[in-house]
């Protein structure tokens, strides 16, 4: 597993040289929604989109499309 350190390092070798600083804030932030969203999935901690149409089909009545 990668440190904090690593991640940062290996994203700001990927950035183009005219990145600014809000492209390498974005790049990290996508990287930590990607790490927790695969931590949440090994858990079980998802719910499928059919899952989801159907909650929103019970919460509302109507079918969700």
């Amino acid at each position: 597993m990668q440190t904090v350190k690593q991640i940062v390092h290996d994203i700001a070798d990927h950035l183009p040289e005219q990145a600014s600083f809000d492209d390498a804030m974005y790049a990290l932030y996508v990287r930590q929604k990607l790490e927790r969203s695969l931590k949440a999935a090994e858990e079980g901690k998802i719910t499928s989109q059919e899952e989801m149409e159907k909650l929103m089909e019970s919460s509302t009545g109507k079918p969700w499309a």
